[in-house]
């Protein structure tokens, strides 16, 4: 059943639709529920265009809203004009302290630009599937998206099923932000981290039933520094991803590149970038070394973080603390040999702008740059150690 409320002075049209499960809220500019333009007919290898493609975008966290913000604003400029008629996003989560129910970053994003909204609990609720197979017209359905001529996901979060899958006419095209076949999965750039790959990337691929497995459409390769971080590195590299989507769209639409014309992934290097789990982030410097530590700051920056266990002063109490940047310390850094590291003492070297440093198991060194205490914000090794009025301080051995 499909309920339609006109607001004539907002300009909006509100349409609520209902499944047996799943309530399915759609808000759209009355502009948007115009007679769609489908493109023509293919002729031989490339086909003329009668008016702007159809584009259904799916996403939700706010790296998707920027790759959002940026196919929409690239639609009218792109060699084959496009518009971006729809958005479909997670539903409204609680959030914050007061468990507010907050909208997804997409969603926002996409009632800013005026684009519809859609977020079924799941990609396969009926009424959802039925919005999307509908075009404007068809048993006076006004609140109907289709017909779609292309998909594009990006960190959308629910399995698109086969119904789904069969509903855009040039596919669904998906940005993946690892060198795909490495680092198939729900944690790629983390895991990519972790691993300390000397190259990082972003994978435009299409969508098939099984997860990230589909036809490479294009990878950009990026050198990693050692340095990055995951949340700014993911963030950078939806970034690239969006970018190499926009240059393969014209191609993809006017069927140039196809699913049977598209890289099939190899066999070889496939990688799985498993969910993340909370104790992954408790760091074990007398099990892991300077390098694998260091990673793990870097790969879980965004959550869990990463926690170490001290002993501060003469206290037997153990403090636990959060890590939030560090370096590993080169075997000829000259102020190791003015520091005394050994019994698992953490000390900060009398060098302006340096960090805490600890001596792993392995006798590789650790720099704590940023640390966070109990109730309190990040702050800079100086920050923490002036903080402690003279106490030695000391990490807590943990076994795995």
């Amino acid at each position: 059943m499909t309920l339609v409320f006109l607001a004539a002075k907002s300009g909006w049209t509100a349409a609520l639709s209902f499944s047996r499960r799943t309530p399915l809220f759609v808000l759209c500019p009355k502009s948007s529920f115009r007679n769609p333009v489908r493109l023509r007919s293919s002729v031989g290898d490339d086909e003329s265009i009668s008016s702007l493609a159809r584009i259904l975008f799916l996403g939700t966290p706010d790296v998707a809203a920027a790759s959002l913000r940026r196919l929409h604003d690239a639609g009218p400029s792109c060699p084959i004009p496009y518009e971006i008629v729809g958005a479909v996003t997670q539903p409204p989560r609680p959030a914050g302290r007061k468990r507010k129910l907050t909208p997804s970053p997409v969603h926002v994003a996409a009632d800013a630009l005026g684009i519809p909204v859609l977020f079924p609990e799941k990609a396969s609720d009926p009424a959802f599937l039925d919005a999307l197979e509908s075009t404007q017209g068809d048993d006076g359905d006004s609140a109907a998206l289709g017909p779609i001529d292309l998909a594009v996901t990006a960190a959308y979060g629910n399995y698109l099923p086969r119904r789904f899958l069969a509903l855009p006419r040039r596919g669904t095209l998906n940005v993946h932000p690892s060198l795909l076949p490495r680092w198939r999965g729900a944690s790629p750039v983390q895991r990519s981290l972790e691993a300390g790959d000397a190259t990082l990337g972003t994978t435009v691929l299409f969508t098939v039933q099984k997860m990230d497995a589909g036809p490479l459409v294009s990878q950009v390769e990026i050198p990693a520094t050692g340095d990055e971080m995951a949340g700014e590195t993911l963030e950078s590299l939806f970034m690239e991803g969006t970018e190499a989507l926009l240059r393969s769209i014209p191609e993809v639409l006017t069927g140039k590149i196809t699913m049977e014309t598209a890289k099939v992934q190899e066999e070889e290097g496939i990688t799985h970038a498993a969910m993340i789990g909370k104790e992954e982030g408790i760091l074990r410097p007398n099990v892991h070394s300077a390098e694998v530590a260091h990673n793990k700051v870097r790969a879980f920056d965004m959550w869990p973080g990463c926690t170490l266990l001290l002993n501060v002063g003469e206290s037997k109490d153990e403090v636990k603390v959060k890590v939030g940047r560090t370096r590993i310390v080169p075997v000829d850094d000259e102020l190791l040999d003015m520091i005394d590291l050994s019994d698992n003492s953490i000390v900060l070297p009398k060098k302006k702008g340096r960090g805490l440093m600890l001596q792993c198991g392995d006798g590789s060194v650790l720099e704590l740059l940023e640390i966070q205490p109990p109730t309190k914000k990040m702050m800079d090794a100086k920050s923490f150690i002036n903080g402690l009025k003279g106490a030695a301080l000391k990490w807590v051995e943990l076994e795995e």
